[in-house]
């Protein structure tokens, strides 16, 4: 076995990502913040030399065709606890606005820069008054889709810290590339799995036409949220991982 100084990083943040989800019922708990601490240190210190991956040139995700994905994925890792790859953005690319049901997770840019929009529910039982407007106007059915949640904004790039999210706190986020393309280090607990529970769902953001621009500020606004399916312009291909082998 090799000495743990000889070990890959990767390898490293895999197993501590074991140690920190592999007991559900205490996740919350003193031993269970203090494994995701020690994880969130872990994933500060990863780059992209350390999982063999080189910035990519400039390459416009504004018109992708079948063969060129404006994002791919490398899948690096997966167990009943935890999932774990690599997200590669073209320049002017996004994971539209999506969900994690039940789920943590960690994010941390390897290269480029991110724009990541976060939101948290602030009511899973709450729709729309009848007397809301919005602009255009919402059919019926549509009240009933709808949440109320706020929303954050922030810029990372392999310089940040990871951004970090729980089933209450930055649950649902969408992903931009800013000023070129971009790549970053997905860690999800546990994996998706519609069969339990969790599927991916996407959103649209709604704005009520009431709202003034002094409630616009970013952080500080009640906004809806409108179930859609997944946007026509995104998919993810996939290609091969090609960083050091992880064994769990």
């Amino acid at each position: 076995m090799l000495r743990d100084n000889m070990t890959s990083i990767v390898q490293k943040i895999a197993r501590q990502a074991l140690v920190t989800f592999r007991t559900p019922s205490s996740f919350g708990d003193k031993a269970f913040l203090g494994n995701q601490c020690k994880l969130q240190s872990l994933m500060t210190e990863i780059r992209a030399a350390d999982l063999k991956i080189a910035p990519r040139k400039v390459d416009s995700a504004s018109t992708p065709l079948p063969h060129n994905p404006p994002v791919t994925y490398m899948h690096i890792c997966e167990t009943d606890e935890f999932s774990m790859g690599v997200f590669l953005l073209k320049s002017g690319a996004s994971i539209p606005l999506h969900d994690h049901p039940g789920m943590y997770g960690m994010l941390k840019v390897l290269y480029g820069k991110v724009r990541i929009t976060c939101f948290d529910r602030l009511d899973k039982s709450t729709s729309v008054a009848s007397d809301t407007q919005f602009n255009p106007p919402l059919l019926p059915f549509q009240r009933g889709a709808l949440r109320s949640i706020l929303g954050s904004v922030g810029e990372f790039t392999e310089e940040s810290g990871p951004c970090i999210l729980t089933p209450d706190r930055n649950n649902l986020h969408q992903i931009d590339a800013v000023d070129g393309p971009t790549a970053f280090l997905d860690i999800l607990a546990p994996p998706y799995d519609p069969d339990d529970g969790r599927d991916c769902h996407y959103y649209n953001v709604l704005q009520s036409a009431s709202d003034s621009e002094d409630k616009k500020a970013e952080g500080q606004k009640e906004v809806w949220l409108m179930e859609v399916s997944q946007p026509s312009e995104f998919w993810c291909g996939g290609e091969p991982y090609p960083g050091p082998e992880v064994k769990i």
